[in-house]
């Protein structure tokens, strides 16, 4: 946290989430920040190397963070329902915020539901699909929400691109979106959604 808010230039963040469900091994600031996925990269397959820390150590440091004023609010990202009510059985501070892949091709519905009411704000990334991930070779292009022919429908129907007809149904939904774009005119489109 100390390094996030220095990099930053802030004193403190308004929400910090746990990225994913799974403890991985720590990799010293020192060795490689931010650490990524992999232990060592340097070897020739890299690979996660789990560590049996359990989340709830984790999620009482996040507290101790609120706690100092370092951090306003705490959250998760990739948790499922589950994983969800156990963090509720222990946590002193629920959290604000869960953080999920969300678009037309991955409803969530049920997930949705249980956050609703528990009151758990939910975010949406990859909002136009896993775009994401064909640069990570872990799909096609093909697979994009962006090429769905009912998407596409409606967007011409209304006179909109399929991003936005994608990021209203969020909206729409009750949820918030980070849509990602390196290019200006889209992060236009996207506002005008």
């Amino acid at each position: 946290m100390e390094r996030t808010l220095s990099d930053l230039g802030v004193g403190y963040v308004d929400l910090f989430l746990i990225h994913f469900p799974i403890a991985l091994k720590y990799v010293p600031i020192e060795a490689r920040y931010p650490p990524g996925w992999f232990f060592d990269e340097s070897v020739e397959e890299p690979k996660m190397e789990p560590d049996a820390v359990p989340i709830a150590d984790t999620w009482r440091a996040m507290e101790a963070l609120v706690g100092t004023g370092k951090v306003r609010n705490i959250g998760v990202s990739n948790f499922n329902i589950q994983g969800l009510r156990d963090l509720l059985s222990y946590a002193t501070i629920k959290p604000q915020v869960l953080q999920v892949e969300l678009h037309p091709q991955l409803q969530q519905t049920k997930l949705l539901r249980f956050c609703k009411s528990n009151d758990i704000v939910v975010t949406g990334f990859s909002p136009l699909g896993s775009g994401s991930y064909v640069e990570l070779g872990m799909a096609a292009s093909g697979d994009s929400v962006l090429q769905n022919e009912a998407i596409s429908a409606i967007a011409v129907k209304h006179g909109v691109s399929p991003a936005q007809v994608c990021l209203r149904w969020g909206v729409q939904r009750g949820t918030t979106l980070v849509p990602k774009t390196s290019k200006a005119h889209r992060l236009y489109e996207n506002l005008a959604s």
